[in-house]
Order: C-alpha cells, then sequence, then structure tokens
C-alpha cells in the first residue's frame, strides 16, 4: 500500500463531549466530522469501535465483529421515534470531563431496551431484519453469546453448563428458544450502532476524510470469536487456553508482559484459506477505510507462554503465518489497506515480513528522547506513518513535564523551542517530517498534560476515560492547523 502526504488526528468517539455520560455517534459526532473538515485534515483515527469488556478497553472486546452499543446516540434515537422526550428528561448528572463507565453503562443499556420496545411502532423493522439477515455470519452467534451471557450473570463462557459451553447443537437450539428475546436485543443494538456509525462515516466520506480504525491481533479469551471458533486457537476441552499471548522480559519488565489472550492456531486457520481473518479484516474494512494492526511483530513470531503462568518469563518465540498469510488476504481483498503497528523489540523477520508485503510501519516522536534514534523525524522514510504519541503514551505535554533534565534539553535542542509551547512545536516538527501520514492525539493539538491520557498500560481502573470539554474544539484551533497542513503540504484540499 502507497501512502500519499496527508494528516490527521487520533480521537475515540468516547472522548466527544455531550450530555449522555460518554461520547457517542449523535450530534456531536457530525459536528466533530465538520471541524476535522474545516482543519484540512484528511485522517481521523479510532481506536477499536467494538464492545468491551474487561477494564472498558477497546482491546479487549467480546466480538472482532460486533460495534460497541455504548456509542449509539441517545437524540439519534429519539429522532428515529424509538424515545420519547420523558425517556431523557431525567438524564443522571454525569460528570462532563470523563466517562464514568460504571454508571454510564447500566443507564444506557436500560435505555437501549427501552427502544427495542417501540420497534414495533418506528417503521425502523425491515430495515433491521434486512441487517440481521445480511449479518448473519457473525450476528447469530454474538447475539446467543452476549444473551448467554446475560442469563449466567457476566460470567465467561468458560463456566457455563457443559452443553452450552462446548456448543451442542441441541442446547444451542434450546437457548435460542428460551432466550429469544435478549437475542433480540442484543442484535438490535448493533443494527442501531451500525445504523448510527455508517452516517457518521459517510459524513466524512462526503469530506474526502478517511477513518484509519484499530484492530488488536489477538482476541479476547471470553469471546463470541473464541466460543465460536474454539478449533482456530490452542483451547484445551474445557475451553481453558493452553498456550497465551504476551512479550517477554524486556528493558521496561524484568518479568515480561502477561496478556492472557489465547493464542492462534495458524495452521487450522491456514487449512480454512484464513477464511476467519478474511472474514474479520472485511467486516473491519466496512467500517473505516485503513485498518491499523496492533502487535504486528506477531504475523512474523510471537511469544508463547504456558497457560497458568504466573508471568511471561518462561515463554518461547514461535513463528507467525508470515507472508502466506497476507497473500491470502490480499488475494481475497484485492488490496492491503493497512498500517502495522511495528514498535517494541522487533526479530529480523519483521521488517522483513513489512518489506515483503508492502506494509507502511510506524513511527512515535517522543520515542526519539530515549536512546531510539529512529524515532527523530529527520530519520523517517517516506512510506510510515507517525505520531506525536498515540493512546498509550503520555500526551506531549505531559511526556514534557515528566521528562527527565537531560530528555527536555535534547528535546528543546531538536526542536529549537523555547518549551512555551512545547506541544506545538513538536507537532509542527512532526508535520515537516517526510513521513506520509503524520497523526496526533487531539489531546496534544489542546495543549493538555497528563490528565487528559488516555490509557496507562498496566494501570488498572482510570483508563479510556477522557472527554473534551462541551464546546470543544473552536473555530481558532481549526484555523491553526489548516495553517500547519497548508504550510507543509498536507492539506486536503491542496
Amino acid at each position: 500500500m502507497q501512502l500519499d502526504r496527508a494528516a490527521g488526528i487520533i480521537l475515540h468517539p468516547t472522548s466527544l463531549p455531550g450530555p449522555y455520560g460518554i461520547g457517542d455517534l449523535g450530534p456531536e459526532a457530525h459536528r466533530w466530522v465538520d471541524w476535522l473538515a474545516a482543519t484540512g485534515c484528511g485522517l481521523w483515527q479510532v481506536l477499536p469501535l467494538n464492545p468491551t469488556g474487561y477494564g472498558d478497553s477497546p482491546y479487549q472486546t467480546f466480538s472482532a465483529f460486533a460495534g460497541n452499543p455504548y456509542l449509539v446516540s441517545p437524540d439519534l434515537l429519539a429522532a428515529d421515534g424509538l424515545l420519547a422526550d420523558a425517556d431523557l428528561a431525567d438524564v443522571p448528572a454525569f460528570p462532563p470531563e470523563r466517562v464514568d463507565y460504571g454508571a454510564v453503562i447500566p443507564w444506557k443499556l436500560a435505555l437501549l431496551d427501552r427502544a427495542h420496545e417501540r420497534l414495533a411502532s418506528s417503521g425502523l423493522q425491515r430495515a433491521f431484519a434486512a441487517f440481521a439477515a445480511t449479518e448473519a455470519t457473525w450476528l447469530d452467534d454474538f447475539a446467543l453469546f452476549m444473551a448467554l451471557k446475560d442469563a449466567h450473570g457476566g460470567g465467561a463462557w468458560t463456566g457455563w453448563p457443559a452443553p452450552l459451553r462446548d456448543r451442542d447443537p441441541q442446547a444451542l437450539a434450546a437457548a435460542r428458544g428460551e432466550h429469544a428475546a435478549a437475542i433480540d436485543r442484543h442484535a438490535f443494538r448493533q443494527f442501531l450502532f451500525f445504523r448510527q456509525w455508517g452516517s457518521v462515516r459517510a459524513r466524512a466520506a462526503g469530506y474526502g476524510i478517511r477513518v484509519v480504525g484499530d484492530a488488536p491481533i489477538f482476541v479476547a479469551h471470553d469471546s463470541a470469536d473464541v466460543w465460536a471458533h474454539r478449533d482456530l486457537f490452542f483451547i484445551e476441552h474445557d475451553g481453558s487456553p493452553t498456550v497465551v499471548a504476551g512479550v517477554p522480559p524486556d528493558y521496561f519488565s524484568a518479568t515480561g508482559q502477561l496478556w492472557g489472550n489465547p493464542l492462534y492456531d495458524w495452521e487450522a486457520h491456514a487449512a480454512t484459506g484464513y477464511a476467519w481473518w478474511i472474514s474479520r479484516l472485511r467486516a473491519a474494512l466496512r467500517q473505516v477505510d485503513l485498518l491499523r494492526i496492533d502487535h504486528f511483530r506477531a504475523f512474523a513470531d510471537y511469544w508463547e507462554i504456558p497457560a497458568g503462568a504466573e508471568t511471561a518469563v518462561d515463554g518461547r518465540w514461535v513463528d507467525g503465518p508470515g507472508k502466506a498469510f497476507f497473500s491470502a488476504v490480499e488475494n481475497a481483498l484485492d488490496e492491503l489497506p493497512i498500517i502495522a503497528e511495528d514498535l517494541g523489540e522487533l526479530s529480523e523477520q519483521v521488517p522483513e515480513l513489512l518489506a515483503a508485503v508492502e506494509l507502511p510501519g510506524m513511527r512515535i516522536f517522543q520515542f526519539a528522547f530515549d536512546g531510539e534514534s529512529e524515532f527523530y523525524p529527520h530519520l523517517y522514510p517516506e512510506q510510515c506513518v507517525a505520531y506525536t504519541g498515540t493512546h498509550d503514551n503520555d500526551t506531549t505535554l505531559g511526556w514534557f513535564r515528566n521528562a527527565t533534565p537531560a530528555q527536555r534539553a535534547e528535546a528543546l535542542a531538536y526542536l529549537g523551542s523555547d518549551g512555551e509551547d512545547f506541544a506545538g512545536d513538536m507537532i509542527a516538527r512532526l508535520w515537516e517530517s517526510n513521513a506520509a501520514f503524520v497523526l496526533a492525539p487531539l489531546q496534544d493539538f489542546l495543549r493538555l498534560g497528563s490528565e487528559a491520557r488516555m490509557n496507562l498500560p498496566g494501570r488498572l481502573g482510570g483508563n479510556w476515560a477522557w472527554r473534551m470539554a462541551p464546546g470543544s474544539p473552536g473555530p481558532e484551533l481549526a484555523s491553526e492547523i489548516r495553517g500547519l497542513n497548508q504550510a507543509t503540504g498536507r492539506s486536503r484540499n491542496r
């Protein structure tokens, strides 16, 4: 894939302002797209749009195919006749500056159930039925999976009665009858998400803005994907994984990182022509224009840890599917609109695979001042995607404030900055670079500190919660970014 010269902003929809406790796909999302268009940016990057599971993380999801129902807009439900004015007359006093998931989730789900009760009188039955038929290959399993989770107190599928855990056909048929109403509710939530997200994406496309999506390479163990396709993973007869994902000990962690995701049985995937992966990527690329794949190196080689291990120390490197996987995907999709997250310690196989399949990798400007010289912008290759930082990094201003004196001195010298507008200086230098795509989180453009950080890896709780202030961002910032894009040859309308 060859990238043109463009610029963009990272903002997940949960961070949009609004009165309902979490950013959604309603009027503020459309206003955001209008504002982004005014900046001249041609890229909008989001985090995974799937339903969130453990820790409210978009990277721990109940399905790699489904959408996040918490993003459904109450205002648009009212416009569709699915909610009455009285349903929105007593909205809880949610904090405007962050997402309180514990309060938002039950309130939002109750609202969605109320909308479902009005489906028959809304005139949307035919559209819902068409959606359910079109998406049946994943939706049927997902809606049943979620209904069964509800029936078992939210417990993981490995704790369900063995006939349901093991997908006995008679047990599944009985469950579909017993839980028909819940199954329909979950399918309807998906219809609402895709209906609203489709409208937002169409608005972006109308401006010529491409949406960059995000896909974690691994899926959660407690997911419809693993439950319905356990033959594609290294899974025991009782549903537990035999080996799990992570990364080995390194400079940052003496015991490595134990992620716990089940690992793919790549031989089983190859025997199907990688059909599940092709379906997954095809579905994702119906939602976005380009897709960043997190932890790309696992396609070349990955760290395999025995299930039950307390740390990631006692693992081993295992070869991934390599070029054969991407050849199959490209043959099926006719293209590879993929950005490879190739950060961290890499084997020689990773850059070789990237070159062989001609995918752009990533650069993080902040890393340049950690002794990683390849992250200096003057050394970027043209075909790469460069960031000030991502959702996993501190904001640029937060990084500067927390950096060592030596790091700050080096950064200021490199930028020729006096530090008065460090974030702005860092963005400007990145935009001037040779990298085809450059992006920064909105928090950097707003000159926000660590209080606006989206995620701190390893922290339990408090992540994924930042929201922009009501009325932000404004026209002055749009004008500033538009001027920067024009000056650096990155304007969408140049």
